[in-house]
């Protein structure tokens, strides 16, 4: 059985950078791309996208701003520009905005249809975490099938058993499972399901549009 890809898709009106904490920790694997550059075409991997751009693994040396065009999973050659380049990572700012839900849509129909999985998905959501009798406040960061991760100065340590609210979303309980700073993982007991996280995206997205 192969590992899961760790790519980050994005959610919101937002680059996917340079506020970037966790970057260095994920070693892959990450979805398969392709980057054209000056009429060449060079395989790169996708860290993180988002409707705005795309953080890409790629052995390539281009200049700040010179344009370039990455093949989304969808089928689509995305224009946009170099806006930053490090350590073997190019940050390309899209010309135009992609669709996020067709991206997400696509990466799950590819998927056998008994053992679809969501990828993980950066938010930034507003929660609320209860340990024991203790309630605390805290920033959804990140989502995915198997767990989350949140951030906030009164969370839990390693090994608590919580439950996490989020408005419009049901949260199965989970263990803290790693903690560094204000940040913190944490391992669901039961996976997510695509079928409930899908709506809580749509919702999520029409809310950062209004």
């Amino acid at each position: 059985m192969t590992d899961l890809s760790v790519t980050t898709i994005v959610v919101g009106e937002r680059l996917p950078w340079p506020e970037d904490v966790a970057a260095g920790i994920d070693k892959g694997p990450f979805d398969a791309a392709a980057i054209y550059y000056s009429g060449v075409r060079s395989d790169c991997e996708i860290r993180k996208i988002s409707s705005l751009g795309v953080t890409v693994r790629a052995d390539l040396a281009t200049a700040l701003g010179e344009r370039v065009a990455v093949e989304l999973a969808t089928g689509q050659r995305a224009p946009g520009k170099i806006a930053w380049s490090k350590r073997g990572e190019l940050g390309v700012r899209f010309e135009d905005s992609i669709d996020v839900i067709a991206l997400l849509n696509r990466k799950l129909v590819s998927q056998a249809p008994d053992r679809r999985t969501m990828p993980r998905l950066e938010v930034r959501c507003i929660a609320h975490v209860k340990c024991g009798q203790h309630f605390s406040p805290a920033m959804l960061r990140n989502i995915s099938t198997r767990g989350l991760q949140l951030e906030g100065s009164g969370l839990p340590p390693v090994g608590s058993y919580i439950s996490v609210f989020v408005e419009g979303l049901n949260m199965p309980a989970g263990e803290v499972v790693w903690r560094h700073d204000n940040l913190a993982g944490v391992e669901v007991f039961e996976e997510l399901s695509w079928t409930s996280i899908i709506p809580w995206v749509r919702k999520v997205l029409r809310k950062d549009a209004n």
